[in-house]
């Protein structure tokens, strides 16, 4: 335990070294580049002494948006030594370097504060609202600054010239610094975090090259009233790719070539902004709004296909996402052009409909592919729509091109112009086969089940009057008929859980068994046998004779009796059987000839007249047998039938009639 505390604190202080290192490492790098931007914004001063722009109030600012919180000490760490050292590297003593200090580090602060106060981290020029939000703090934070800086001047150095002449030239020149160096700085930060991808990254590069070129030009180019147009017609073009084919940083290195070549044309005195013939104060004006010009068009130009990169992005990723989700429901949605005739549909519709989306699928070929019964039905609702009436819901069968035919929902709605003219329809196409088909085989389970209750009914009825005939006694005949009810709803409850896949030998043997035995006196054996619902009703109600008699006078009655029930695929002269036998091993000893009743004409005649199938009843004086032969293809479910299929609901005569009543009742005897 102690062991593990010492690693997580040795781990915790190793992190917290390594963050102090990326700190100071970043104030090294803010306050070096900050010293250069400074030297290169002196070495281009005006003959009066003016900063066009100052540089590195953008790269203190920039270095602080892009950073983010954690670098905030960091950074205005490196400002303010960065102030300082440049300050007394020229003419400046300690007390005005340290304010200029203070207020350059507030700059910083202020724009980057406003930048997460409402945009958050990490800032991106990405979206025209950004840009704005950059230019107003920019600007902010400069008035402010530059209300400090005017004091420094003022106050401390003696300036002759006036404190607002003093604070505009600073608020224009640190507010031009933040708007064209800080998106640099932004960017790059950004591209660092997600680095573009190298063909953007090779156009980029080559159309800053082109831009440079471009600008040479229009500097070189002579003075005449013609070249006044050259720089907007040179580089426009060069900006306006920049901005639509790559990222905003792009765009920002831009406008640094495009603000270094005015200021540098500014205070050098060639080309358009260096027209000795023009005061100084009129070409630091005009300089200065050319920078702010040509940086808010970049950016703004380059927010804008941004923007629309991202929206295009979104819908496709929508479009996307709505396909698979179309394509998920088995869904396509159409759009018919009633004047033209033509029809488009969505992507997946070619996966629904079954043709290649290499080629096109014009609307006559999908009416001509709609089966020949419900074509017809199909035009008439297509015709029949109207202002009044302009929806309609379609089902109907369709043929894929490769043959399978399948079922499709159509829903519409039409649209019509201001004469009631159908102008188009639009809609949705559902494949609807799986559910077409689970409603007809509910269909067939629901005929089958009702085939089946009528029969069950009709047996019920057939059995309770026969067994008046045999019965002494009222109390004797509604305790029978019970058992017999029983038997019958036992057998109905496996057909009812096995209503598609059939009843097995096996399961309807143990069901009629397990009120009356065990499987320590009960052995059952045999193959996979599925019965029809007529034959498991038979067969059901042979069984519990068979039992009821095993458990009163047999087998079952004794504790040292017991039963064997086994079954197979037998055949004979005829065809295939299935065999079923019964034997009573253990049990009373049977009379030679006994004194029937109602039960045994059930088990003699029962299968014979429902089923066409043979019973052998022997009353042997070891133990009662009966060997049942049924045909296969009356008794088994799986003859003839899918996997899965509807259950045959009978396979031999109905249990409803007089034939049906005389095939159970057969003579009075007194075996139960």
């Amino acid at each position: 335990m102690q062991q593990n505390l010492r690693m997580h604190a040795g781990t915790a202080a190793a992190d917290r070294a390594g963050t102090w290192m990326k700190l100071g490492w970043l104030a090294i790098a803010v306050g070096g580049i900050y010293i250069l931007s400074a030297k290169l914004s002196l070495s281009l001063l005006t003959p009066d002494g003016v900063a066009v722009f100052w540089p590195a109030a953008g790269v203190a600012a920039g270095a602080l948006i892009a950073s983010g919180p954690w670098a905030r000490w960091a950074v205005v760490a490196g400002t303010m030594v960065a102030t300082i050292v440049a300050n007394l590297m020229g003419d400046r003593n300690l007390v005005s370097s340290m304010i200029f200090a203070v207020c350059n580090a507030g700059e910083a602060l202020l724009t980057a504060g406003l930048i997460e106060r409402y945009f958050g981290w990490p800032f991106s020029l990405d979206r025209l609202r950004q840009v704005l939000g950059l230019l107003g703090a920019a600007a902010v934070a400069a008035a402010v600054s530059g209300i400090g800086g005017t004091l420094g001047f003022v106050l401390l150095r003696g300036e002759t010239t006036s404190a607002f002449n003093t604070w505009q030239n600073w608020f224009a020149s640190d507010a031009l610094g933040i708007v064209t160096i800080a998106p640099l700085v932004i960017g790059l930060a950004s591209a660092a975090r997600d680095p573009p991808r190298p063909n953007e990254t090779i156009e980029g590069l080559t159309a800053l090259a082109l831009l440079v070129v471009m600008s040479v030009i229009a500097i070189a180019s002579p003075m005449e009233p013609w070249t006044t147009v050259l720089p907007i017609a040179l580089l426009f073009p060069i900006l306006l790719w920049i901005s639509a084919r790559c990222r905003p940083v792009f765009a920002a290195a831009a406008a640094f070539i495009v603000t270094l070549a005015i200021v540098w044309t500014t205070t050098i005195g060639i080309g358009h902004f260096g027209d000795a013939s023009i005061p100084m104060t009129d070409r630091v004006l005009a300089a200065r709004g050319g920078i702010l010009a040509v940086a808010l068009c970049a950016y703004v130009l380059a927010a804008l296909f941004a923007e629309r990169r991202q929206h295009e992005s979104a819908l496709g990723e929508s479009e996307a996402r709505l396909q698979e989700a179309l394509t998920a429901g088995a869904v396509t949605t159409f759009v018919w052009d009633a004047d033209t005739g033509t029809s488009k549909r969505s992507a997946n519709a070619a996966q629904i409909l079954g043709f290649d989306r290499r080629k096109d699928f014009p609307a006559s070929q999908f009416l001509s592919r709609i089966h020949p019964e419900d074509r017809e039905n199909f035009k008439a609702f297509v015709r029949g729509v109207t202002p009044e009436r302009p929806a309609y819901v379609v089902t109907f069968r369709f043929k894929q091109p490769d043959g399978q035919e399948i079922w499709l929902e159509e829903t519409a709605s039409a649209e019509f112009d201001q004469i009631g003219s159908l102008l188009r329809l639009k809609g949705l196409t559902l494949d609807v086969t799986a559910r077409k088909r689970t409603a007809d085989q509910q269909s067939l389970l629901i005929a089958a089940m009702d085939h089946h209750i009528k029969n069950l009914l009709a047996r019920v009825a057939v059995v309770a009057k026969g067994m008046r005939r045999g019965s002494a006694s009222l109390d004797e005949y509604v305790q029978t008929l019970d058992k017999r009810l029983e038997s019958m709803a036992d057998a109905h409850a496996l057909l009812s859980r096995n209503v598609r896949d059939g009843v097995d030998v096996a399961e309807l043997v143990r069901c009629q068994l397990a009120r009356n035995a065990t499987d320590a006196n009960t052995t059952i054996g045999g193959p996979n046998v599925t019965l029809t619902v007529a034959a498991t009703q038979a067969l059901g109600m042979v069984l519990h004779e068979l039992v009821t008699n095993a458990a009163k006078f047999g087998a079952l009655s004794t504790p040292h009796g017991r039963v064997e029930v086994n079954w197979d695929r037998g055949a004979d002269e005829d065809g295939a059987n299935l065999s079923i036998v019964w034997r009573e091993i253990g049990g009373p000893t049977v009379a030679a000839s006994p004194n029937c009743k109602y039960g045994v004409s059930i088990i003699r005649d029962l299968i014979p007249n429902e089923l066409g199938g043979s019973v052998d009843l022997a009353f042997a004086a070891g133990g009662v047998s009966c060997k049942i032969e049924i045909p296969l293809g009356v008794a088994c479910a799986e003859t003839g039938r899918p996997r899965g299929a509807p259950l045959k609901s009978s396979s031999g005569p109905s249990y409803g009639g007089e034939r049906s009543e005389s095939s159970i009742h057969g003579a009075d005897r007194s075996w139960p």
